[in-house]
């Protein structure tokens, strides 16, 4: 029924705190350095204030056509599974699929986390549609959302051959603004050189709001994520070698 075209972008994901680094009064110096007796946990805060939406199942005999769509949630949000979350997809305003979570012959929850969907639909070739996917986690009372404009194909089945797997972080409902930053470019910037397999986290006052590896070959992305416009990102780089946290104020303005 519909072909999607969303981005299955996958991203580590922060919350949590680390052993607050500690200001050398030292104005002059583009960061402060601490040293840690352990590696800091970042993690981000996904949950949110958001009711459970009243979805229901679309009634099979209005429509003609039919396709399966084979979800598989990202790495970051996979923690918050459970048996009480909703995929619904939507074309044009209206719903077309709904679906629970998958289970095994055990009775327990498929791992990695996958929705299984018949999604339906009566639209032409010539017709281009809407579509938003929709995925209310119940652990954490947050709807996250993508959305694509797409053409109509009743012969391709999603994510059966493939894994499809869409950056439903990149919809939170929480965080409507995002930055994507180069996080070597930051580090050389403040006078840190970076070091590959090392952690660095982006914070909002005490808040975690994106977290990234560093990458063997450079060039390692990190998404930001923020409430509005404006805010000043603070970022955090430890070197697991050395046991040394780095605390850059003022990094980076979403």
């Amino acid at each position: 029924m519909f072909a999607l075209l969303l981005a299955g972008l996958v991203l580590g994901a922060c919350r949590g705190s680390d052993d607050e680094s500690k200001s050398d009064g030292n104005a002059s110096v583009a960061y402060t350095e601490t040293t840690l007796s352990e590696a800091p946990q970042w993690q981000m805060d996904w949950t949110y204030n958001q009711e459970r939406p009243d979805w229901k199942e679309p009634d099979a005999s209005l429509y003609e056509n039919w396709t399966i769509l084979m979800i598989k949630i990202e790495e970051a949000l996979q923690p918050y599974v459970s048996d009480g979350d909703m995929m619904a997809l939507f074309a044009n305003g209206e719903l077309h699929g709904l679906a629970r979570p998958a289970v095994g012959e055990d009775g327990q929850l498929a791992f990695p986390a996958t929705f299984l969907m018949k999604a339906y639909g009566n639209e032409t070739s010539s017709e281009a549609i809407k579509i938003s996917l929709k995925y209310y986690n119940q652990k954490l009372r947050h709807i996250f959302t993508q959305s694509a404009d797409i053409s109509y194909d009743s012969d391709v089945n999603i994510g059966i051959d493939d894994d499809f797997i869409p950056g439903f972080t990149y919809g939170s409902a929480k965080y409507p603004v995002m930055k994507a930053v180069n996080v070597e470019a930051l580090l050389a910037g403040a006078g840190i050189k970076p070091a590959a397999d090392n952690k660095v986290a982006a914070f909002v006052g005490d808040e975690c709001r994106g977290t990234a590896t560093l990458s063997p070959i450079g060039n390692t992305p990190m998404v930001i994520y923020g409430y509005t416009a404006g805010e000043q990102v603070t970022l955090k780089y430890y070197d697991a070698t050395a046991g040394k946290l780095y605390t850059i104020p003022d990094a980076v303005k979403l």
